[in-house]
This record gives C-alpha cells, sequence and structure tokens, in this order.
C-alpha cells in the first residue's frame, strides 16, 4: 500500500473515499462546515435525524459533490476533547472495516488541525497511530482458512493522510512507522489464530526462522535432547504429554550477537509464552471454549514479530527475543500433579496443576535470556483467567520491578495508545505456594491468583522485569467496529515502542513522534 500526506484541503484530494471525523460538539469547525456546504448540507440533516450524531465509531457513507472525493465517510469520534492515542488507533480501523465489502483502493482521511492535542497529541503522533489503525483493520481472520470472505475490510493500494501542516518528510516517516507496525501486529494475529493442527510447536519454529532470515536476525532453535543437557527441566516437563516435540526459539539482532547495547545502555530481551495447544495437560481444563486454546501461543506470536517490526525500523539495534514453544497434552508420559521439577537457575518446583504451565516455560525462557546478556526484560503471556475476570478484554494486567522500569514500558504502551494496569506483587502472598518438596509449588490456592503468577515469574529474574498478561486482552469474542473477533495484536506495539526508545540515529530510528 503506497501512503501520502498532503497538505491540500479535504475536498481537493483525488480519492475514491475521503474519512472524515465527525464530534458530537454543536459546533460544526471550518473546514468541516465548507465539506458540508458542497454535500449540500448533508452532515447536518444526517446529525439531525441521528444518523451521524458523532457518537464514536457512527458512521454513515455519502456520496461526494464538488470534490475530489467520489464518496465521503462521516465517522463519529465522540466528544472532541476526549479524543486520545486509543481513539486514534480506533479511528484509522474503524474506518477500514466500515469500508467492509466495498470496492475501495484508493482511501484519504482528513486529520483536522488540534484532533487530539488535548492528549498531548501532536501531528506526526496522529498520522502514526491512525495509519497503524487503518492497517491493522484489514485484518480480517475468516481469511486465514477461507479463499475469498465477502465482507473482508478492502486492500487498499493508496491511503492518503490530509493535515493541515508540518514537516513532510516527518509526517511521511511517521506515516510508514504505522504502517510497518501495524503490519506486524496483523502478522502476530494471523499467526496466533492458526488452529493447532496446522501449527505446532516445530511449525512456529519454521514460522519465527522463516521471519528471522528475513530480517537479518540470527536464529537458535534448541530441541529437547539440548534442553535437557542446558537444565530446563520446567520447559520440558509441559509438552511430555505431547507427540509433538518442544522447540525453545531464539532470535537476536546481529548487533546483540555482537554483544552491543542500545543507546540507553540496555539489552533488551523479549520473552513470550509459546504454548500452541494448551489442553491444561492432567489437570485437564473443562470443555467450555476450550477451542480457544489455539491462542495460548499468542505471547510468543507477538515477540517473534515484535523483534521482526523492530528489525525493519531499526535495523542495527541490539534486541533479543525467546519463545519457549510446547504443547501441552495429556498422554502416558504426561507431568503428572506433584511431580518435582528443577529450573534452569536452579530453583526445584513441585508442580500442583500442569494447567499452571506458562509460568513453568517462562521460567526457564527468563533465565536463560538473563544468562545471554539480556539486562531487561519483558514478557508477554495469556497467562491466567484472572486477568480478564479483573479486567476483561480492553486492558492489560501488567506487573513489574523495579516500578521505574514498569513505568517505563507503560509509557511505550500509552505512546501506543495500548492500555495497562499495575497488579501489585505482594510479598506475603508469596507463602501460600511454598512446597514440602521443592522451593516452592507452581501456584497457591484460589486467592490471589493473579497475584501469585507474578511472584511465581519473579522467581526467575534478577533484573529489571516486565510481566504482560494477555490472557484478556488477546483476543476478543465479538467484534467491535474498529475490531473482528479473534486475535488483537496487542502488547506488539508496545514493544516496538519500548525497544525503539533505545534506538539512536545512526540505527535508523532514532526519532519518535510525541
Amino acid at each position: 500500500m503506497q501512503i501520502r500526506v498532503v497538505t491540500d484541503q479535504p475536498w481537493d484530494v483525488d480519492t475514491e473515499v475521503l474519512a472524515v471525523p465527525v464530534s458530537t460538539d454543536d459546533e460544526m469547525p471550518e473546514p468541516l462546515a465548507e465539506l458540508d456546504r458542497r454535500l449540500g448540507g448533508d452532515l447536518t440533516e444526517y446529525r439531525r435525524v441521528g444518523e451521524l450524531n458523532g457518537k464514536a465509531h457512527i458512521a454513515a457513507l455519502l456520496r461526494g459533490t464538488e470534490m475530489g472525493a467520489g464518496w465521503v465517510l462521516g465517522m463519529g469520534i465522540g466528544e472532541r476533547d476526549k479524543f486520545d492515542r486509543v481513539q486514534a488507533v480506533r479511528l484509522g480501523a474503524s474506518i477500514e472495516r466500515r469500508l467492509g465489502g466495498r470496492s475501495v483502493s484508493r482511501l484519504a482521511v482528513w486529520l483536522p488541525a488540534q484532533l487530539g492535542s488535548s492528549a498531548g497529541l501532536d501531528t506526526a503522533g496522529l498520522v502514526e497511530l491512525v495509519t497503524r489503525g487503518v492497517v491493522e483493520g484489514e485484518h480480517e481472520p475468516a481469511a486465514i482458512y477461507r479463499d475469498s470472505v465477502d465482507s473482508a475490510p478492502p486492500r487498499l493500494d493508496e491511503l492518503t493522510l490530509v493535515v493541515t501542516g508540518g514537516d513532510p518528510s516527518v509526517l511521511t516517516a511517521a506515516a510508514s512507522r504505522g504502517q510497518t507496525i501495524g503490519a506486524g501486529a496483523n502478522r502476530v494475529r494471523g499467526l496466533a489464530q492458526r488452529a493447532a493442527n496446522d501449527v505446532s510447536p516445530e511449525v512456529l519454529a519454521d514460522e519465527a526462522t522463516t521471519l528471522g532470515n528475513e530480517c537479518g536476525l540470527d536464529v537458535e532453535i534448541i530441541g529437547p535432547e539440548r534442553a535437557a543437557e542446558m537444565g530446563m527441566g520446567m520447559f520440558l516437563a509441559v509438552g511430555k504429554g505431547s507427540d509433538n516435540p518442544p522447540r525453545f526459539i531464539v532470535l537476536r539482532s546481529r548487533a546483540a550477537v555482537a554483544g552491543q547495547k542500545d543507546g540507553k545502555g540496555r539489552l533488551l530481551a523479549f520473552v513470550g509464552k509459546g504454548v500452541t495447544f494448551d489442553s491444561g495437560g492432567i489437570s485437564i481444563k473443562g470443555a467450555e471454549r476450550m477451542e480457544e486454546m489455539k491462542m495460548d501461543k499468542t505471547g510468543a506470536c507477538t515477540v517473534i514479530n515484535a523483534i521482526a517490526t523492530v528489525a525493519r525500523l531499526a535495523p542495527d539495534l541490539p534486541l533479543m527475543a525467546v519463545a519457549p514453544a510446547v504443547e501441552n497434552m495429556p498422554g502416558p508420559h504426561s507431568t503428572r500433579p506433584g511431580d518435582v521439577v528443577r529450573g534452569l537457575n536452579g530453583k526445584v518446583v513441585e508442580i500442583q496443576n500442569t494447567d499452571a504451565e506458562g509460568r513453568l516455560i517462562l521460567g526457564d525462557a527468563l533465565t536463560y535470556a538473563e544468562q545471554q546478556g539480556a539486562t531487561h526484560l519483558v514478557d508477554v503471556a495469556t497467562l491466567t483467567g484472572a486477568v480478564e475476570r479483573a479486567y476483561g478484554k480492553l486492558i492489560t494486567g501488567a506487573f513489574g520491578a523495579p516500578q521505574d522500569w514498569y513505568e517505563e514500558v507503560a509509557s511505550a504502551g500509552a505512546r501506543q495508545g495500548e492500555r495497562y494496569w499495575q497488579v501489585p506483587l505482594v510479598d506475603e502472598y508469596r507463602a501460600d505456594m511454598d512446597s514440602w518438596y521443592a522451593d516452592f509449588n507452581n501456584t497457591g490456592g484460589t486467592e490471589g491468583t493473579l497475584v501469585k503468577s507474578g511472584l511465581f515469574l519473579r522467581e526467575f529474574v534478577t533484573r529489571p522485569w516486565a510481566h504482560l498478561d494477555i490472557g484478556g486482552s488477546a483476543y476478543l469474542r465479538k467484534a467491535t467496529p474498529w475490531a473482528p473477533r479473534g486475535a488483537t495484536g496487542v502488547t506488539h506495539a508496545t514493544l516496538v515502542e519500548l525497544a525503539l526508545s533505545g534506538a539512536s540515529s545512526s540505527d535508523g530510528d532514532g526519532s519518535r513522534p510525541s
């Protein structure tokens, strides 16, 4: 898709569809009023009858007259002074999805002056986020296994962002960044939603290898024999019941292989949970919604694609991604409740519940990342059902230590319009995980399970670390105006933003819009 940023008047842009944001505010500022005049007052009339009242994501398609666009799409944004970064991404995605099933190849989006200024969003940041939203809006999960989907959003040949001013080179770079980040999120979503009979640990490793080779990354795949020699007892315990052997996936940029640090003195490591299907093992889950457990690899899909996205934007940036991939199944060789295993860092764990498997593979992966020189770590995992019960589908639960590192991660997410809520690491709960036979258990009773999941992971880190639990936010069970049912790609943009914050100008992406 070709992307242009222009400073023309919106009615002068030659395009098939011109999308314009419409707020619930009573006044109609210029040049929206001029657009309304050219449309014969249709915007005013649609507002009067309630067809286009400005409420968020309520849209109407009008025939363009006296302008370069054949059609005008009015898209509601709610109150103008409440428009923020979250809404900027959703604006782009909602526009694209509203055009689903339509024959459109050229789209323009008008971004009026001051849109988002109340949230501290400048023009470059607005252009990046709206472009990212449009690209993410193209994702159609129904097309993964089908040849065609009649209602799919259109594949655009051209996207034009219409702004009132600014440095064209800066704005074009911001749009290109948004396009690259959005495309990476869509790759996360496509891979995460593929079925378990399609993506085994070995296939996930193959996908990572292909992507790593495309992006100039160093790829290492560790099989079960070598993992056993290294002492990854927790990682190996999870996949023992499956006929599909585990794979421990490691991606490194060439700068990381060379032992370099980024502009902030970091070797940042992304760690992602890659359970390609989670039956619960011997502690088997109930039948309800078990089909969703193909999504338990989303954390791995996220970090694999995040490092690839960063490599496209800043190829010389030191960075590492670690994705332990397993299938958790009951079988004659399955780990049993009460089994005792030793982690890569030497700590001994009693496995009380084989369905608390994600923390086991992440523990060894976090230890491995530190052993390989990582100075700062972020893990992403569909770790608990408790996080969905607490925060629903639109907020990611997060832990971190020390506090300043957590705040840096959360700030990166905020800049990309992704929401986090910090969960406290309450030390007193650690006693509930005590074991008679081991250093601690992998579970600790039914109270405070979300907190205890974070406390377990903390046992395997000694450096600045954040844990992003996407157990609720990784996928939607029903469509929204800005996203289909299925994987959301959440945290991908946060990880990319976090990594790029350590880039210098020589790395290829030292400047970031505010």
